[in-house]
């Protein structure tokens, strides 16, 4: 059976933004696996969508304190429809970055990852698939808030799909 994946990152709530935007809930209540990269921020937006959502795979990030780092580990692993996903917050600089990750996770299908804030979408010499959601909260250099949805079903990743969040609806604290 097909499960249907939201893939967030660096939401940076409360410091960022004061909340998730709308677009971001409704894909996680709808989702069967929310995977979070870390940088929460703060532990009550982990409550939340463990509480919102049927199943919540998450690592912390360089931002998050004890709290998070006491709930969540730095590496997880997991299998979704026959997919083997590895999360992690870092991978450090972005050259050479697919060669590092192949040697680091020979076993892994799709990596997750953030801290960059930049969306990422490349596969590995080795056929690992490499994500990065952005941010849906914090956009720094980029156009726009986004994260991914996609599909898993049967070993198989697909319509993976990044989504792009308006400025109006991102709960980006301005100013």
């Amino acid at each position: 059976m097909a499960s249907r994946l939201l893939i967030i990152a660096d939401t940076h709530v409360p410091k960022r933004a004061r909340r998730l935007p709308p677009e971001v809930w409704e894909e996680a209540e709808a989702a069967d696996v929310v995977v979070h990269a870390g940088d929460w921020v703060n532990v009550e937006l982990l409550d939340e969508l463990e509480h919102r959502t049927q199943r919540l795979i998450g690592v912390y990030g360089n931002n998050d304190g004890a709290d998070l780092r006491a709930r969540l580990p730095e590496i997880a692993r997991a299998d979704i429809e026959g997919i083997r996903f590895a999360v992690i917050h870092e991978t450090g600089a972005a050259t050479n970055r697919e060669k590092r990750m192949d040697a680091m996770f020979s076993d892994v299908d799709v990596l997750v990852f953030g801290h960059s804030h930049i969306p990422w979408d490349t596969t590995t010499p080795n056929g690992m698939r490499l994500l990065n959601p952005g941010s849906p909260t914090d956009r720094r250099r980029q156009p726009n808030c986004t994260f991914l949805t996609a599909q898993a079903d049967d070993g198989v990743l697909s319509e993976v799909r990044l989504r792009s969040i308006p400025a109006r609806s991102s709960g980006r604290l301005q100013g």
